[in-house]
């Protein structure tokens, strides 16, 4: 039975490199954008409201309930490798955090690697550009929403992936459950591999691997076409740092509003403000964590 480690990271950050790196490793089996939560949150829906189990003594059926959610993940994570570690990921995990407490009665093991928020919103912009001969949803001419690099950079900080992905981090940091996943800065990965490795090791409580970061082969496959985005999960098969270029693809304005409503961000994950432009804003109520 493969023990369950989990990977709920930012969209753009590196998480489907971080699979495939430890791909590489053969006691590891990593998933694509897993929809393993989503088996478990539409059965806890069932359960909260189905009529049968709520005439029902409720302590029974709460742990009736529990022991079908640990068997089921379990049974399903066997059905997809007998090797001893499966990575399963999913930008949802971390902020349920304590249903995985509650279901295995122990505290799960979460990775969540993060980025600077410039370079995400540059990346998820980089994207649409991308595909000018495609319908973009994110673009309408006729309600003026989406159709400049301003509105777009607001819309991916209100709305899936990065929106959503944010606030569940905020809400992360004011449980507490940051202190107990590992943060991981993609540009630690990128620009420190075997530093980085070595940490995600230490965290998982599994023996060190030496991983190969000049030849990273993709072996998680996705039709990125079902996200509506092309290339949204490739990866470079060198793990090297990439070009910083939020500036000229984003532009000031952007900038400055990023500056301004995600200061508690660059704070909390290492990342530096400029002065001219950085405010004040508040931040979320837990404690900052420190970068990884």
């Amino acid at each position: 039975m493969p023990t369950i480690f989990y990977q709920s990271s930012l969209p753009r950050a590196g998480s489907t490199l971080l699979q495939n790196i430890l791909a590489q490793n053969p006691d590891f089996h990593v998933t694509p954008t897993s929809g393993l939560l989503d088996l478990v949150y539409s059965a806890r829906r069932n359960y909260t409201n189905n009529q049968e189990f709520r005439a029902q003594d409720p302590e029974t059926m709460k742990k009736a309930f529990l022991a079908f959610c640990r068997g089921g993940m379990e049974s399903y994570a066997a059905a997809l490798t007998s090797k001893p570690y499966l990575v399963d990921k999913s930008r949802g995990w971390g902020v349920h955090y304590d249903l995985l407490e509650t279901i295995f009665q122990k505290k799960p093991k979460i990775i969540c690697m993060v980025r600077d928020l410039r370079q995400i919103l540059s990346s998820m912009e980089k994207k649409f550009r991308e595909t000018p001969e495609r319908h973009r949803p994110i673009e309408n001419h006729q309600d003026l929403t989406g159709i400049t690099t301003y509105k777009r950079a607001l819309q991916f900080l209100q709305s899936q992936p990065v929106g959503l992905a944010i606030e569940r981090l905020v809400e992360i940091h004011q449980r507490g459950w940051i202190k107990n996943m590992l943060v991981l800065r993609y540009e630690d990965l990128t620009a420190h591999p075997e530093a980085a490795l070595k940490k995600v090791y230490d965290y998982l409580e599994v023996p060190q691997f030496e991983h190969n970061f000049k030849k990273v082969v993709q072996v998680t496959q996705e039709d990125d076409y079902v996200f509506g985005t092309p290339g949204l999960h490739d990866i470079r098969p060198v793990v090297e740092p990439q070009k910083v270029d939020f500036l000229e693809v984003l532009g000031p304005d952007v900038l400055r509003h990023v500056y301004t409503k995600y200061a508690w961000y660059f704070r909390a994950f290492g990342y530096a403000l400029p002065k001219p432009q950085a405010r004040e804003t508040k931040e979320p109520q837990a404690a900052t964590v420190a970068a990884s």
